[in-house]
């Protein structure tokens, strides 16, 4: 097959067309707030080109998940816009494609990204629930003179009136703690997501039946993920992750999701290939679900 390493998964047509594809992979090669490690403005090109190297068949859902067709949009916005004006480019790009009937994957850049992507689902879906993976709260009011800076992201949703729970939190300041105290949300430690999967109930008790999942790559231990601009000591492995996010899909409909802050290390493609892959699992949970391909059941035990 030929590989079109401009879109995601080097597919190309017909799978890649946006008329007929069931999703659109939105990069956003932004991180102008960023405030430690900078970097995460390559990151979509990094995931992107990771995943043409991906097999295509899904080892888990037993399916190639690619043939429901995704297609791979132009980059929106940039670090010359300021963080209030990139938000905005965000929602208008992703509503364009949510009224087309797509399913808008979003892939940063910084986590600021992520409320312009909200925003835009939350017109379709008022009773929307944002389930956050993430090392930090994200919770400050304003940091560094913007109410959109990166560490704001989780706020911004909130002030939305969407219910948010966060999941593999290990990272909060006192200002954080502060509004928590007064406007509580569910949030299940770094520490618990590491020692085991008891926590899944009690996180799915809280989700409504329309979910939309942000992933800050500095979720995962920074032993699977270093490529990211905070990493944090602790959090989420490989298949306790995989394992909740598909029971989510079970429990609930996964109306949308997003990959963020990967920050590109030259030389080390291992952040690179697991978010690519961890975007293509995602798919297949939201798209497929438990479906299988030519009634085939899975070859790995």
């Amino acid at each position: 097959m030929e590989i079109h390493p401009e879109n995601f998964l080097g597919i190309g047509p017909p799978h890649s067309e946006l008329e007929t594809a069931r999703a659109v992979i939105l990069p956003i090669p932004y991180d102008r707030t960023t405030t430690y490690g900078k970097g995460a403005a390559r990151g979509p090109a990094a995931l992107i080109s990771a995943s043409c190297s991906l097999e295509l068949y899904d080892e888990e859902l037993a399916v190639e998940t690619f043939t429901l067709g995704v297609h791979t949009a132009p980059p929106v916005s940039g670090n010359e816009d300021p963080p209030e004006r990139m938000v905005k480019a965000v929602e208008a790009a992703a509503g364009k494609y949510l009224d087309m009937g797509k399913l808008v994957v979003t892939v940063g850049g910084e986590h600021s990204i992520t409320f312009g992507a909200v925003a835009a689902y939350h017109r379709l879906h008022p009773e929307l629930t944002v389930v956050q993976l993430d090392a930090h709260g994200d919770m400050r009011d304003e940091y560094e003179g913007s109410k959109h800076n990166h560490a704001c992201v989780m706020r911004r949703i909130r002030d939305m009136k969407i219910r948010t729970v966060g999941i593999g939190i290990r990272s909060l300041c006192l200002e954080e703690v502060d509004y928590l105290t007064r406007h509580p949300s569910i949030l299940i430690s770094g520490r618990r997501v590491e020692e085991g999967r008891e926590w899944f109930e009690e996180a799915l008790r809280e989700v409504g039946e329309k979910v939309y999942v942000t992933v800050d790559v500095d979720y995962f231990d920074p032993a699977l993920v270093p490529g990211t601009g905070t990493p944090e000591p602790g959090g989420g492995d490989w298949y306790t992750t995989l394992a909740f996010l598909r029971a989510l899909s079970r429990r609930s409909r996964i109306v949308g999701f997003d990959i963020m802050e990967l920050a590109p290390i030259p030389g080390q493609p291992a952040s690179d290939f697991l978010a690519a892959k961890l975007l293509y699992r995602m798919l297949g949970y939201t798209l497929v679900g438990d479906g299988r391909q030519d009634g085939q059941g899975p070859i790995l035990r």
